[in-house]
């Protein structure tokens, strides 16, 4: 082979293996972008996954947080309701129980009362079989009756009175009726029995005798 042969052979070698570059493009490459680390932003405004999850852990959290507080003050109040149902259930059989010893034992003091005045009795029947006249015997009677009226009295217990005879339905009741000429209007000529009021009720109306005007 020739000089000539072999200067080509090179050159043809030394240009495949070697390429040279052109000129500056060396200096224009640059390096790709790294890739962003994990929890770092990738564009302005927008959060990472990882963030919003957390977000969203913080806001089950308090969720659940507020659930359990609602639960316990449930429990709280239904506890406190069944002691109040308890309580008002003791309030009610005591008071049934109380009523039931007040009307029992209400008369308690009145009958101590009564008691003195049967006990008179018994003496003046006692005195009546010694007695030579009923003077003292009337005396010992006339004794227990006024005692008998003050017991009433303390009791709130007063006779009804009949006012100028008129005759008031509320309080009286008529056993008997009489036409007159001498009335207008409805008299009580005759009290047959008193009647009483307790305080400012009636007790027991009066019974009388009623004159009437006469018809026509």
């Amino acid at each position: 082979m020739s000089n000539t042969d072999e200067g080509k052979k090179s050159e043809e070698i030394e240009y495949i293996t070697g390429r040279p570059e052109a000129p500056g493009k060396a200096e224009k490459r640059e390096e790709a972008p790294a890739e962003p680390a994990a929890g770092e932003a990738v564009k302005e405004g927008h959060k990472p996954e990882s963030e919003e999850g957390r977000t969203l852990k913080s806001k089950l959290k308090k969720r659940d947080a507020e659930i359990k507080q609602l639960k316990k003050e449930k429990e709280e109040l239904r506890d406190q309701l069944l002691r109040s149902l308890a309580e008002m259930e003791n309030l009610k059989k005591r008071l049934e129980r109380e009523k039931a010893d007040y009307l029992q034992y209400a008369l308690s003091e009145l009958l101590l009362e009564l008691l003195v005045v049967l006990d008179n009795f018994e003496r003046a029947l006692s005195a009546a079989e010694q007695a030579a006249d009923g003077k003292t015997f009337r005396e010992g009677i006339e004794l227990i009756f006024r005692m008998y009226q003050n017991i009433l009295f303390k009791k709130g217990v007063q006779p009804i009175e009949i006012k100028d005879g008129a005759f008031d339905p509320n309080l009286h009741h008529a056993m008997a009726t009489e036409e007159s000429d001498q009335v207008k209007d409805p008299k009580v000529a005759e009290v047959l029995q008193k009647g009483y009021m307790l305080h400012s009720r009636l007790l027991r109306p009066s019974l009388v005798r009623v004159l009437m005007p006469r018809k026509g």
